[in-house]
């Protein structure tokens, strides 16, 4: 092969490759698009909105843009949720509206190729699968891969308008 095609054939599998920022919720490590994510805070409080679901904690106003928060924790229904020094808010951008999502605490930014991306199996009815891309294996670790794009735009969320153009 010539260095030419060489390139080319990396280059084509780089483009294949994709990041993740890594997250956990509870015990498990979760992930979403990298592309997805706008910045990473601190937990702070937030405004309550009277008659919003338990998952949705509230608004606050990230310079001059009021963006609701979520708490992955609690849409998932884990157990024990607490807010803590390893709380932090991860701020994502989806249809171009400003989301941010609660979680125990971010680990790192991960690169998986096509073939560490499993589809995800079915499961009950705690988290539905329509909402995860897939899972992440890299070594020994498991990965969730979450659609932040479909959970954020789903019927039950109505944060985010699915029908915005982009």
């Amino acid at each position: 092969m010539s260095q030419a095609n060489n390139e080319a054939v990396l280059a084509a599998d780089e483009a294949e490759n994709r990041e993740f920022l890594v997250f956990s919720l509870g015990e498990e490590e979760y992930a979403i698009d990298i592309l997805k994510v706008q910045e990473i805070r601190g937990y702070e409080n937030v405004t309550r909105i009277a008659n919003a679901p338990d998952f949705i904690k509230g608004v606050t106003n990230l310079r001059g843009v009021i963006v609701p928060i979520v708490d992955l924790r609690i849409k998932f229904h884990l157990d024990n949720v607490e807010y803590g020094g390893q709380t932090v808010v991860i701020v994502v951008n989806v249809a171009d509206r400003v989301v941010g999502i609660v979680v125990d605490g971010v680990s790192d930014v991960m690169t998986l190729n096509p073939e560490q991306i499993k589809p995800a199996p079915e499961f009950g009815v705690t988290l539905s699968s329509d909402f995860l891309s897939g899972l992440g294996s890299l070594d020994d670790r498991m990965l969730v891969l979450v659609d932040i794009d479909k959970l954020l735009t789903s019927e039950e969320m109505a944060l985010v308008d699915s029908t915005s153009n982009r």
